[in-house]
């Protein structure tokens, strides 16, 4: 028997990493500090560690943040049999943090998430909307193109469309002009993405209704649906562009909140509004942890209409932890601070028999 003590291993992609990798690949920094900011989780947890290794104390683990760079070293090192690695931050393109669950289970360490394959799916929108439609989830149709030429047309839409980056944090739109009613337009919004950021675009029938997260915790390896925190996210804008996006997270936040550009978005429960489309979510959530493994800690975002329509716009295997609707939920749910939240789901899955394969 191991005489070493359980541990926590937490895997993070760090900005400047991010940052600086992208400018020795060409891109201009402007453009390096944008596509890096989708790593502000990294950033932000920071001032969670000393939290998290207090709350992993009082559980009996050892708690250690590791940067994807040192990874291999750490895990390398590691004692299959009672350490439990964490990815914080995924990514197959621009960032490269899918290779950790991918090298956790090449050295055999148990891990929090799901399995490396759906680390990849996620990151590639136009693929895995093809994935969650056959699997009968509500997701609108896409189109594909890259540098203003069609690799699939999109379907027609008396509504309109959105474009979309397909790689790069893709619910976003990059430009307030990402929604558009013409498909000459959203060939043109291909060749800007393609210049700024080398990315394809997805293209979809624009979709009604209001933003909603659903995120999931699982404190328990036996948690199911009752636990996903299902939130209106309503920030006053119909959708979220870059700029919005870094006016929230990361260094960038930090910049806009002393700027007083920050503006936190309100969260509503859905059910508090509409039952029925929280039923539905509930249900869509149930079938992504059925049909495709979803497990121990995810986010969906969706689009919900007055008639209790419901969207599927994407999934996450790496949400937010520090964000505010992350730390929002892990307080109504389960009455913890987020340190609090992630010490009891690990040393639930130490103490326990279930291990991943």
């Amino acid at each position: 028997m191991s005489k070493h003590k359980p541990k926590l291993i937490l895997v993070y992609e760090p900005e400047k990493a991010c940052f600086d990798r992208l400018l020795a690949d060409g891109f201009p920094p402007q453009r390096a500090t944008e596509i890096s900011s989708y790593l502000a989780q990294s950033t932000d947890i920071a001032a969670d560690f000393a939290a998290l290794a207090a709350a992993c104390s009082a559980r009996g683990l050892a708690f250690a943040p590791v940067a994807l760079d040192d990874a291999g070293e750490a895990l390398e090192r590691a004692d299959a049999e009672n350490t439990l690695v964490w990815t914080l931050s995924d990514g197959i393109a621009y960032f490269r943090g899918g290779a950790a669950p991918a090298l956790a289970r090449l050295k055999g360490l148990r891990t929090i998430g799901a399995d490396d394959s759906l680390f990849a799916l996620c990151q590639d929108k136009f693929r895995s909307g093809a994935v969650l439609g056959a699997l009968g989830l509500p997701v609108p149709q896409a189109g594909l193109a890259r540098d203003g030429k069609w690799l699939v047309e999109p379907p027609a839409s008396a509504a309109g469309w959105f474009v979309k980056p397909n790689r790069l944090g893709a619910k976003i739109g990059i430009w307030p002009d990402s929604r558009v009613g013409d498909l000459g337009h959203a060939l043109q919004l291909s060749r800007r993405v393609f210049a700024a950021y080398r990315d394809d675009v997805v293209v979809q029938p624009y979709v009604a209704g209001r933003n909603v997260r659903a995120s999931f915790l699982g404190l328990t390896p036996q948690t199911g649906t009752e636990a996903l925190g299902v939130a209106f996210v309503d920030s006053g804008a119909d959708f979220q562009t870059m700029a919005d996006s870094m006016a929230l997270y990361g260094e960038t936040g930090e910049e806009a909140k002393a700027a007083g550009l920050y503006a936190e978005p309100q969260l509503v429960a859905v059910a508090d509004v509409q039952p029925l489309a929280d039923a539905r979510i509930r249900a869509i959530a149930g079938r992504l942890i059925g049909g495709l493994g979803l497990r121990d800690v995810f986010s969906v975002d969706l689009r919900v209409e007055a008639d209790d329509t419901v969207h599927m716009i994407e999934f996450e295997v790496c949400p937010g932890l520090p964000c505010f609707d992350f730390r929002d939920y892990c307080r109504k749910q389960w009455g913890l601070e987020l340190a609090d939240a992630m010490a009891a789901t690990a040393a639930s899955r130490l103490t326990s028999q279930r291990r991943y394969g």
